[in-house]
């Protein structure tokens, strides 16, 4: 860990950070310790980050939110069981990423958070509109912040209501520099990417042309992923991301979505295969959220859910040279302009009328910079591969 973000307290800080690094290992929330990494090194930060038995706190974690449902009081439960830490200084912001509303109960193990800090902000990851009913007691604990920050939109309004706080949308971002395939322009040897979620139809298509074809195809073979890093997890799905051709994509959770309680949201992948030059391919969720931050042409290729013709799609779209150019050229570089992290933090700022630093300052110059780099460069792949594939049917 860099000097920037380790986790001894220095006086000029105006950032107090609490993070789920030491007690969340889940892969989900390695692009949320991504987003805290940055900006710890684009801020004056104290990190703050408990330590406590993982295996032991999803058990503690999941009885404290029970307990506190049947008690109706957030208040007087702790997740965190014998863990303590005393906020000493003064503070400008207190920020926590929430990733679940369970996460929340681990501030009653930070004693003087808000009194010591002069904004409180959360930035709330998931929470579905179907279920924000089941969570009003965790909900409640919201009303001590000065903001919330969601990327689920659908739910915005729901919570507000409940908290009465000020709540605002907020899209997911990205590392983008570190995603970025230039300037050392990477041969794409992995020919299709797909992670988490997915169709079996369109999984057992690719697994057919992958016994026919010279064709590498990397998705996930197992539930439940830990990481024993979260660094190590991210650096090896970035280059993942930014050494393959094609990415399967789609919306948040699909398959938990239902005709009675339908709710799109725009997830994670979407930023990250931009951001790393893929072509992506799959089903855009139909909310603003998407239309407003992919709005440039071919962003995401549309194709059904359950896509037993991907082979030819793949097979066309090899075909024509100069527009996968093009796609990958405007994801890059609409990533480095608009959905680096560092923009989201700055929004949280300026909503809260506090400065930019010279370092987020720098970093936008960076970003700049390499966008420019990406518009003038041409894209080759060293030692392409000459084969096409072929036109399959469908089957």
């Amino acid at each position: 860990m860099s000097e920037n973000i380790a986790s001894s307290l220095r006086k000029a800080s105006r950032v107090l950070l609490v993070s789920m690094r030491n007690i969340k290992f889940h892969v989900s929330r390695s692009g949320s310790y991504e987003f805290e990494d940055i900006i710890c090194n684009c801020d004056t930060v104290d990190l703050v980050t408990p330590h406590f038995n993982p295996t032991l706190f999803k058990a503690t974690n999941t009885l404290a939110n029970s307990v506190a449902k049947l008690l109706k009081n957030g208040i007087l439960v702790n997740s965190l069981v014998n863990y303590k830490f005393k906020v000493e200084k003064q503070y400008d912001l207190f920020f926590i990423f929430c990733q679940s509303i369970e996460d929340i109960l681990i501030l009653n193990s930070i004693q003087g958070w808000r009194e010591k800090c002069r904004y409180a902000v959360c930035w709330l990851d998931e929470i579905w509109a179907k279920d924000v009913d089941n969570w009003l007691v965790q909900l409640q604990l919201l009303k001590d912040f000065d903001y919330i920050f969601m990327n689920f939109s659908s739910s915005l309004h729901q919570v507000a209501d409940i908290i009465q706080r000020p709540c605002y949308s907020i899209p997911y971002g990205v590392d983008a520099i570190k995603f970025c395939p230039y300037p050392n322009n990477f041969y794409r040897c992995i020919d299709v990417l797909n992670i988490g979620r997915r169709s079996k139809v369109t999984h057992d298509a690719l697994q057919k042309l992958v016994e026919r074809e010279k064709v590498f195809y990397i998705y996930e073979p197992i539930k439940y992923l830990y990481m024993l890093d979260y660094r190590y997890h991210r650096n090896i799905y970035t280059n993942f991301v930014k050494r393959s051709r094609y990415m399967i994509v789609n919306q948040v959770k699909f398959d938990l979505t239902s005709k009675t309680h339908p709710q799109e949201e725009l997830g994670s992948r979407f930023f990250e295969g931009a951001a790393g030059g893929t072509i992506m391919l799959g089903v855009p969720p139909k909310c603003e959220d998407f239309t407003k931050n992919f709005y440039w042409s071919d962003a995401v290729i549309e194709i059904p859910f359950d896509c037993s013709n991907i082979a030819d799609i793949i097979a066309d779209l090899n075909t024509d040279p100069e527009r996968q150019e093009r796609i990958r050229k405007n994801n890059t570089v609409n990533s480095l302009l608009k959905h680096d992290w560092v923009y989201r933090w700055e929004a949280i700022l300026t909503t809260l009328g506090l400065d930019s630093t010279p370092q987020m300052r720098q970093r936008k110059a960076n970003l700049k910079n390499l966008a420019e780099i990406v518009s003038t460069s041409a894209i080759s792949y060293p030692d392409f591969p000459p084969y096409r594939l072929s036109v399959s049917g469908g089957n």
